[in-house]
């Protein structure tokens, strides 16, 4: 055997184990070659896929906005599909990623971008694009004022990596806010401190719950009183082991979220729960609805939903026969060292999909910076507690004006929303988000789950000792599948589970690349003796 025939030989296995080994988990998309320009002449239609609730003035805002672009750039044709939530628009992503027929834009999370890049170079990386200087963040060939890479808030741009890789932009940012019935509180003989800690929620939420003698809550005199709602409570978990310094995952995927902080935050849930003191979204129904009607003194929910929470808010729910008059606090969420504040950060960023024609993608590009000006942003900021992502909308004539006018009605200036907006651009420094990998948006609805299962023990009289938890911790695994994410098992230890089928097959190719270099060397050496 000539030395050239065995690498011929050798070779392609090397070639099949890296390719393999590239594939397992999320990967690296190609960069994007930007074209010499933008052609005009070529007629090109993309999709924009964004969510929406029932909101039709964010509706508008789209719409406003692709007409506008479109005025800019006639060539270029933007058909929105709305959805309303997120979780369909991240199922949709991942049927289409199959069939090749994702959209062009999308409202996404980094979560599940994380997801999207496990597909074959389907999602653009971004920072080419960024530096370009004819079309990237703001370019000399831009049609439109959209904001340079300075002036995006690095907080919500960094979010936006993965890996060292950015492969969204920022298009709102939200983080939650604790909406509070200052009035009962103060009736309850309490004086609300200048940050709520876990322990003054719980003793408050605690004494909310003393009825009459006929039943009704000394607090409200009505039947019905919850005293704390939470909306998320993936967040609630995700947040107090961050201010605990607690594990959660690490950035390489490894799952710490069984530790022992996580039992004892279950365990006081669920004493105040068998107190009556707390319940959540999933088993009690909508957080605003019961702070509205007076059923409630510390309802969480995002700082986006601003416009359903207090006694004059414009989008509630319920009946105004329901509504009783009380004075609204917008505070940060509770925290375990009001000294050290940490909130988590969320809301939607914009990806762009990868497609065969580099001017679909430049067009796409085109249409995810216009999203980033000011009409835009300072529009669709002003709908709910949103803020805008650039300081350059931020700063913004118009919209400091709109935030000085806070309380001048409660339609545009509704001030509990603009209270809340203010919450999080006064807490952009102590805001963080999760490590981002394929699997952590299933890690996310984990620790929520946690919360929700035992709630629900609780309020069915089971009974809550170490058998209870090594059992959830076990079924929550299983049906979230963390084991196959190399997570924790129910013992909080790693466990890793079976080996995926392409790292089986990786271990079997280079098995074989071994033995070929094994049959070389001794072919080689069987030759020189005959030789000799």
């Amino acid at each position: 055997m000539k030395r050239s025939n065995a690498f011929r030989v050798l070779l392609p296995a090397f070639a099949v184990c890296l390719l393999m080994a590239g594939c397992h988990g999320a990967k690296k998309s190609e960069s994007f070659s930007v074209p010499e320009s933008l052609d005009t002449s070529k007629k090109q239609e993309i999709t924009f896929w964004a969510k929406n609730d029932t909101n039709k003035t964010q509706t508008k805002i789209y719409e406003k906005a692709i007409s506008d672009f479109e005025a800019l750039y006639p060539n270029i044709t933007v058909n929105l599909r709305l959805y309303t939530d997120y979780g369909k628009i991240y199922n949709d992503v991942i049927t289409n990623i199959a069939t090749n027929t994702t959209p062009n834009v999308c409202i996404t999370y980094p979560d599940h971008i994380a997801t999207y890049l496990t597909g074959n170079n389907t999602v653009v990386p971004l920072d080419e694009l960024f530096a370009d200087e004819r079309y990237g963040l703001g370019g000399s060939e831009l049609l439109f004022d959209g904001p340079a890479q300075d002036e995006i808030v690095p907080e919500f741009l960094q979010e936006c990596m993965i890996g060292e890789e950015h492969y969204a932009l920022p298009y709102m940012r939200s983080t939650e806010a604790c909406y509070v019935n200052k009035t009962y509180v103060e009736a309850l003989g309490f004086e609300l401190p200048e940050v709520l800690t876990w322990d003054f929620v719980w003793e408050v939420a605690d004494a909310a719950c003393k009825t009459d003698a006929q039943g009704n809550f000394e607090v409200n005199g009505q039947k019905v009183m919850i005293p704390f709602i939470y909306k998320s409570t993936d967040n609630m978990m995700i947040q107090l082991l961050k201010q605990k310094d607690a594990g959660y995952s690490t950035e390489e995927g490894e799952i710490l979220l069984f530790n022992d902080t996580t039992r004892e935050f279950l365990d006081t849930i669920a004493e105040h729960t068998g107190k009556g003191a707390f319940s959540t979204f999933k088993i009690s129904g909508y957080p605003a609805n019961f702070l509205n009607a007076g059923q409630c003194i510390f309802a969480v929910d995002s700082t986006a939903g601003a416009t359903w929470m207090g006694s004059h808010a414009p989008l509630s729910d319920i009946s105004a026969d329901k509504f009783v008059e009380f004075e609204t606090e917008v505070m940060a969420i509770p925290q375990d060292d009001p000294s050290n504040p940490k909130m988590i950060s969320q809301g939607p960023s914009v990806c762009i999909f990868n497609k065969a024609d580099p001017q679909e993608v430049l067009a796409s590009w085109l249409f995810t910076q216009y999203l980033l000006t000011n009409d835009v942003q300072i529009a669709y900021s002003e709908t709910e507690g949103y803020v805008p992502v650039t300081t350059k909308a931020q700063t913004d004539p118009s919209y400091q004006e709109y935030l000085s006018l806070a309380g001048e009605d409660n339609a545009a200036h509704y001030a509990t929303k603009i209270q809340a907006a203010e919450l999080l651009m006064d807490n952009t420094a102590n805001t963080f988000t999760t490590p981002v990998f394929n699997g952590s948006a299933s890690l996310r609805d984990a620790a929520g789950q946690l919360i929700e299962n035992v709630t629900k023990s609780v309020r069915r009289k089971q009974t809550i000792d170490d058998a209870y938890y090594d059992k959830l911790y076990s079924d929550i695994t299983s049906l979230y599948r963390l084991d196959q994410l190399g997570g924790a098992g129910a013992d909080g230890k790693k466990a890793l589970g079976p080996l995926p089928a392409m790292s089986k097959g990786l271990l079997i190719v280079l098995g074989i690349a071994w033995v070929l270099i094994m049959l070389y060397v001794a072919v080689g050496t069987v030759r020189k003796k005959q030789a000799r």
